[in-house]
């Protein structure tokens, strides 16, 4: 052997046909600018998606952020408008110290409306609608209703929604199905 193999010259041995010759610098830097390439659009991807969640996300707390406290006014609402309900129209007519408080909580009532309103909060009042259990929540069945069943004869309580959530499901009474007019079919034991 000559002293270039011995000291890593080029090669002596010739080689086969059907060995590839070793890839050279410039094919590597192609397959790792392609490599890097696709890892790079792989990060942006993941940048726009991650940036199209937060933005989602800011969205639902804008809409949504204010639940809890929507529910806790709910109650305030309900409880402006027993107290209106409650004093008859007779009673108002008697005191004038009782008709300006009465004007004073009808006033109330419509400012909280209004909140509602404008913040996107509207109530559910189904009354003879199609029970929904996705908006109403059925507290009993009404019977001899005359109406078709399922359709809501009583509301309870109203229900409201922000934007397209559910805050609280109306309580509403159903009508429940009537009975058919045909006699009940007589069951024959077939064992006598």
């Amino acid at each position: 052997m000559s002293d270039e193999n011995k000291t890593g010259g080029q090669e002596s041995e010739p080689r086969p046909a059907n060995d590839t010759p070793p890839p050279t610098r410039e094919a590597e830097l192609e397959v790792e600018l392609k490599k890097v390439k696709d890892q790079l659009l792989r990060a942006v991807a993941d940048a726009e998606n991650g940036r199209r969640r937060a933005e989602r996300e800011r969205d639902d707390v804008r809409r949504y952020g204010a639940v809890g406290l929507a529910r806790d006014v709910l109650q305030i609402s309900d409880n402006l408008r027993r107290a209106l309900e409650l004093v008859p129209a007779e009673a108002r007519k008697a005191s004038e110290v009782l008709d300006a408080l009465m004007v004073g909580l009808e006033a109330a009532e419509r400012e909280v409306l209004a909140a509602f309103e404008k913040n996107g909060i509207k109530k559910v009042m189904p009354l003879g609608e199609r029970f929904d259990y996705n908006l109403h929540q059925a507290m009993f069945e009404a019977e001899n209703t005359g109406k078709p069943p399922g359709t809501v004869v009583q509301v309870m309580q109203p229900g409201y929604v922000l934007h397209d959530r559910l805050l609280r499901p109306a309580m509403v009474g159903v009508a429940k199905g009537q009975p058919s007019d045909q006699p009940p079919v007589e069951r024959v034991d077939e064992r006598a």
